[in-house]
């Protein structure tokens, strides 16, 4: 019996991917949020969950830590999707990257001058690649968190960054200025192990797609 490992990260994406396991008979028999445990045991004795950073679980499925995964667009695009096969868009944990600066900076002009613009980001592809379809010069500065602090300490005229609600936007006194992007989370599987465990991954994998709205 070989084991299939699924690679969440916590949060919102772990919490939305439960109701896709119920479809596929999977139940995860501990909270992540009380457990210490970063490996944690499903109701099935061949699946079991491990817990990694959003950020990293393309890199557990790409090498084969885990089997299989669930990330956000925004991760995927990062880390460049090599050796991932994405057979779902599991339209979970919705969100949009877009651009952000305090409220008052008059970002029109400053991206019309072909001005150089300091951009905060930890999503340096996504927003490299945006300010150059628009031809704005930019420096890149990668923080890991906080970006809103970036514009109020005058460290960045801009940033770039995952938004739901707006709610730390605004109690932060930045404005949103353009959405780059809509973001949902996505399976992805490790090629190898595809062709390995195909019938228990097939089973996953089509468990997940007849749990998702249809359309």
């Amino acid at each position: 019996m070989s084991m299939i490992t699924l690679a969440l990260s916590k949060g919102r994406i772990f919490d939305e991917t439960l109701p896709l396991l119920a479809a596929a008979g999977i139940t995860v028999t501990e909270d992540p949020e009380k457990s210490r445990k970063l490996i944690l045991p499903t109701n099935q004795p061949d699946v079991r969950v491990v817990l990694v950073r959003a950020t990293d679980v393309p890199t557990y499925v790409q090498y084969g830590g885990a089997d299989l995964g669930v990330a956000g667009k925004d991760s995927l695009i990062e880390h460049g999707g090599q050796g991932l096969f994405r057979p779902l868009d599991l339209q979970i944990a919705k969100c949009r990257v877009s651009v952000a600066v305090r409220a008052g900076f008059d970002y029109q002009g400053a991206v019309t001058q072909g001005s150089r613009l300091m951009v905060a980001t930890k999503y340096t592809s996504i927003a490299r690649d945006f300010f150059a379809s628009k031809g704005v010069h930019v420096d890149m500065i990668k923080l890991y968190g906080s970006m809103e602090l970036a514009p109020l300490t005058g460290l960045a005229d801009a940033i770039v960054d995952l938004v739901s609600t707006g709610n730390t936007l605004r109690a932060n006194h930045l404005v949103e200025v353009e959405q780059i992007m809509d973001i949902s989370s996505h399976l992805v599987v490790n090629q190898a192990a595809l062709k390995l465990k195909q019938a228990p991954l097939k089973r996953i994998i089509d468990a997940f797609a007849s749990a998702l709205p249809q359309g």
